[in-house]
């Protein structure tokens, strides 16, 4: 019996052997052809933000002018349903100051009509979320030619490339190449995006020319540098923590490397002292 299973354990490796060199001979040989979104696809661009790295850190100044861009541009689409308006004092606002933009969002807080119990809207407050600019999403895909804005408060972590390929869809929009398919082209609605997965986006450009939006402490609002502020605050809303994490890592490695050296100092005593 040991013989036996010993031949058919053999036996079963040198199967998988075969199959895996037959299945990648046959890779090689005849490899996959790529998909029209696979060839005219981009990969994010090369574009860095303050909190990059392990010593990063937010400028809350960059921060406020993609609060800026956010309210003026995004809002009207878009919201941010893990974020408070009471949040924004980490981006350096006072409380008077937070209190004055959440009353003034564009986008009124749902509410209900205490005389008559009916669904109606206030002015927001410090406590509330930044609220959708639709009741529900049928009203949003009705308005997006059947295509549901999504909630931003994440989207720098849940789509792959984070921050920059943000900043890469947002400027770009580009005019259809020559050369792609009739079957790829974007239908009425839709525009081309190789930066997006299936090349053609619902959503128009929204930033669309420099100076759109006046920055308050007059930096230059160019194409490239709103796309930037917005990607930059929407990697705030995803991480909001984020510089504390990283202050708290490097504590834990401090003292991971100090209680490290001192228990190697207390090994090594003992051991000099085990020997004489």
């Amino acid at each position: 019996m040991k013989i036996l299973l010993n031949l058919l354990g053999v036996f079963l490796v040198g199967m998988l052997v075969w199959s895996f060199g037959a299945g990648l001979v046959d890779y090689i040989s005849n490899p996959p052809e790529k998909s029209v979104e696979h060839e005219f696809h981009r990969e994010p661009l090369d574009v860095h933000f303050p909190s990059d790295g392990p010593l990063g850190t937010y400028d809350k100044a960059q921060l406020q002018r993609g609060l800026k861009i956010f309210r003026e541009v995004c809002a009207a689409c878009h919201s941010l349903h893990q974020v408070s308006f009471r949040n924004l004092t980490d981006l350096g606002y006072s409380e008077d100051q937070v209190k004055t933009i959440a009353a003034e969002w564009p986008i009124e807080s749902p509410s209900i009509n205490p005389d008559t119990g009916e669904a109606a809207t206030r002015p927001s407050l410090p406590i509330d979320h930044f609220p959708s600019p639709y009741p529900n999403e049928v009203a949003a895909r009705a308005a997006n030619n059947n295509a549901v804005p999504p909630d931003l408060s994440l989207i720098s972590k849940a789509r792959e490339g984070g921050a920059p390929y943000v900043y890469s869809l947002l400027i770009g929009y580009r005019p259809v190449p020559a050369n792609l398919p009739e079957a790829n082209r974007p239908p009425m609605g839709l525009h081309y995006n190789p930066w997006f997965a299936n090349l053609n986006l619902a959503m128009p450009p929204p930033l669309t020319s420099a100076g759109q939006v006046t920055y308050d402490d007059g930096t230059r609002s160019t194409l490239p540098q709103m796309a930037k502020d917005v990607s930059a605050f929407l990697i705030w809303t995803a991480e909001p923590k984020l510089p504390a994490r990283k202050q708290t890592g490097w504590a834990v490695i401090l003292f991971l490397l100090l209680a490290t050296g001192l228990g190697y100092m207390a090994y090594r005593n003992v051991w000099i002292d085990q020997k004489h």
